[in-house]
């Protein structure tokens, strides 16, 4: 969270006090309270990630320009009447998403929360919330990203250059990506400045892991296997120090980290030379939990794999009519030899 963000936090709270418990506060208090409001908003922030903080951010922003476009005062803020709150949401329908909306009320949930004060969005606003969604706007729909595809990663398999310490990278990243259902960011800095190694694997490390799990990279009968690739890369790069990135690679003058934009146009022109659709890092982890599906992997393993913690993981199955009969086959034959083993038991 950035410093600006833990003074507003710090600066709301202090003001609901103050009108909460009708005192005025003492110049001693108001020095004494911000530090020790301000060491529970550093701790607290690092349960977010930063793209929490900006959504949370963004709700708070908007909501408090919406309050003062109606000369509401500012200790009605919060807690905020549930009216008020279906009034703001109420505001925006038809121009965001429902998701987008979502964030924004978790966020002055969360702001509640942080200040102990009642939260009074109820049933009112829930009503309000599924009527929002029959009217999203167009500009906030977007159809779900196509797959990457066993064929895609075949195409990379055999079209990179695996003499070549850059194309080494790209070929390990895109198999593990892939087999290991990793979203891209798990796996690579935004940039080559912005690597942190409290986020981003390392090749130092032991294994393989991101804030909430290992990711796990096994031998599989395919000649994109993760395993082989992952050995290759390691050899192909061997004096790339400790400390850099896991897909740091070679060059000329030292060793470079790879990059999202380097590596998802190297396998853009790599497809689009093979007649393959070009497609985006996402594309990685939705098509990898495919293709386990499609290999028979029951689902929750696949979820497992993929590191989702819900049933999310269901809107990204695609090729849905290859995959529901293996699993409804599996599911009837197990069924009759229970059945069966039962009656000869009997």
């Amino acid at each position: 969270m950035p410093w600006y963000s833990v003074l507003s936090l710090e600066c709301h709270t202090v003001q609901y006090t103050k009108h909460r418990n009708h005192i005025n506060l003492s110049l001693d208090v108001l020095f004494l309270l911000p530090l020790s409001v301000l060491k529970f908003s550093l701790a607290t922030a690092f349960a977010f990630e930063s793209k929490t903080h900006e959504n949370y951010g963004s709700g708070l922003l908007q909501f408090h320009q919406f309050c003062d476009s109606l000369s509401i005062a500012e200790d009605k803020y919060m807690p905020a009447l549930e009216t008020l709150l279906t009034a703001f949401i109420a505001h925006w329908a038809g121009k965001v998403a429902v998701t987008t909306a979502d964030n924004w009320l978790a966020g002055l949930h969360f702001w509640h929360q942080f200040n102990n004060a009642p939260w009074h969005g109820n049933s009112l606003l829930r009503w309000l919330k599924a009527g929002l969604s029959k009217i999203v706007p167009d500009s906030s729909k977007h159809s779900h990203h196509p797959p990457v595809t066993i064929e895609h990663m075949h195409a990379l398999f055999q079209n990179l250059n695996l003499s070549n310490s850059f194309d080494s990278a790209v070929y390990c990243m895109a198999s593990i990506a892939f087999w290991c259902c990793c979203r891209l960011g798990e796996l690579i800095v935004p940039s080559i400045s912005m690597f942190d190694p409290t986020h981003h694997i390392s090749r130092s490390a032991h294994t393989m892991h991101n804030d909430s799990a290992d990711i796990v990279a096994m031998k599989i009968d395919d000649p994109t296997d993760p395993f082989t690739a992952l050995i290759h890369h390691l050899s192909a790069n061997s004096s790339v120090p400790p400390h850099a990135p896991f897909f740091a690679f070679e060059t000329s003058d030292g060793w470079s980290p790879m990059t999202q934009v380097w590596f998802i146009t190297c396998c853009n022109n790599i497809w689009a030379s093979t007649g393959l659709p070009s497609l985006t890092g996402h594309c990685f982890h939705i098509g990898g939990a495919t293709e386990l599906l499609l290999c028979g992997t029951p689902p929750d393993i696949v979820a497992a794999q993929g590191r989702w913690k819900s049933c999310a993981f269901l809107d990204y199955w695609c090729c849905i009519e290859s995959i529901l009969p293996l699993f409804i086959t599996n599911s009837s034959m197990d069924s009759y030899h229970q059945t069966l083993h039962f009656s000869v038991a009997s």
